[in-house]
C-alpha cells in the first residue's frame, strides 16, 4: 500500500479531517463521555475531558506516521464522531476500519457516507481488502457496513473484548477491490 496518512476527505454532507487538540470539548460532550455510544466498543466512556485531551494528544502525535488513519467527522460544521483505519497488513494489502458517532446524529446515514468515503480513500492507496467487525448485539453497525458495500463474512466466536473486558462474539464484514470492479462491469 502507498500510505499517505490521514488526508482531508469531503463528501456531499461531511468533512473528514485530522483531529486537533481544540476538538477535545466537542469530542467529549458529543460522544466520548456517552455510555450508550461506547456500549459495544472496546473503550470506556471518558470520565472527564482530560481523558479526551490525552487521546487527542496521542492521535495528533501519531499523524506523523504515514500509516496512521484517524478522521474527525464534521457534519454541518460540528464535530460529531470519529472514523479510523488500523491493523494494516502489507502482505495481504488489508486494513480494518472502525467508527463511532454521537447519538444525536444516529439514523441519518451519516456514518454510511463517512465509511464509503474512507473505503474509497483506502482503495486509492492500494488496499485490496477492507474489513470491520461489530459486537453481535449491535446490528446497526452491521447495517452501516452493508450499506457501505461490505459483505457479511460470518461470526467470529469470542473475537472481541468489550469495554469492561468481557469476550464476546463479533460479526465480520469486508469489501475487496474486485467487488468494486465487478459492480462497475455489471
Amino acid at each position: 500500500m502507498q500510505h499517505r496518512g490521514t488526508q482531508t476527505i469531503t463528501t456531499e454532507r461531511l468533512v473528514l479531517r485530522r483531529f486537533r487538540l481544540d476538538d477535545a470539548a466537542l469530542m467529549f460532550y458529543n460522544w466520548a463521555n456517552d455510555a450508550e455510544v461506547t456500549r459495544y466498543l472496546t473503550w470506556q466512556p471518558h470520565g472527564d475531558i482530560s481523558v479526551t485531551t490525552g487521546v487527542l494528544r496521542s492521535w495528533v502525535n501519531d499523524y506523523r506516521q504515514p500509516d496512521f488513519y484517524q478522521w474527525a467527522i464534521e457534519y454541518e460544521g460540528t464535530l460529531i464522531g470519529a472514523i479510523g483505519a488500523h491493523e494494516p497488513n502489507e502482505n495481504l494489502k488489508s486494513i480494518a476500519v472502525g467508527y463511532c458517532m454521537g447519538r444525536s446524529w444516529w439514523g441519518r446515514g451519516i456514518m454510511t457516507e463517512a465509511l464509503k468515503a474512507v473505503i474509497g480513500y483506502l482503495f486509492s492507496i492500494g488496499a485490496n481488502r477492507i474489513w470491520a467487525i461489530h459486537h453481535v448485539n449491535n446490528p446497526a453497525s452491521g447495517r452501516v457496513m452493508e450499506k457501505s458495500g461490505m459483505q457479511y463474512e460470518g461470526i467470529i466466536r469470542q473475537g472481541g473484548k468489550n469495554n469492561i473486558g468481557v469476550l464476546h462474539d463479533v460479526r465480520q464484514y469486508a469489501i475487496v477491490a474486485s467487488d468494486l470492479a465487478n459492480r462497475q462491469i455489471n
